[in-house]
């Protein structure tokens, strides 16, 4: 009977352990459109360099360089075009979006 309990306070105490929520809960700061074109362009600038270095070890044939190299390149330009196009304009309200 003694292990009943046991087992049964255990299970309680697993269950409470998993499933409560705080009252209060740290979400993180707010992700923004800039914030996210940042974090895509350290994604591709770290992509060109993890490329630059397989081919230079002869893991990737020189088409295929080419090829994932200009692709990279490409979207990241994009990617700072967007970044300069939302600095230059001005912040707008949070209630006025278009």
């Amino acid at each position: 009977m003694i292990w009943l309990v046991c087992c049964l306070m255990l299970t309680v105490a697993c269950l409470l352990y998993v499933f409560y929520l705080p009252g209060r809960l740290y979400l993180g700061p707010e992700k923004t459109r800039a914030g996210y074109l940042r974090e895509r362009k350290d994604a591709v600038y770290e992509n060109l360099r993890d490329l630059n270095f397989e081919y230079k070890a002869g893991k990737v044939p020189e088409v295929d360089y080419a090829s994932l190299k200009s692709s990279l390149q490409d979207e990241a330009a994009t990617i700072l075009a967007e970044i300069a196009r939302l600095e230059a304009a001005p912040a707008s309200p949070k209630g006025n979006r278009t």
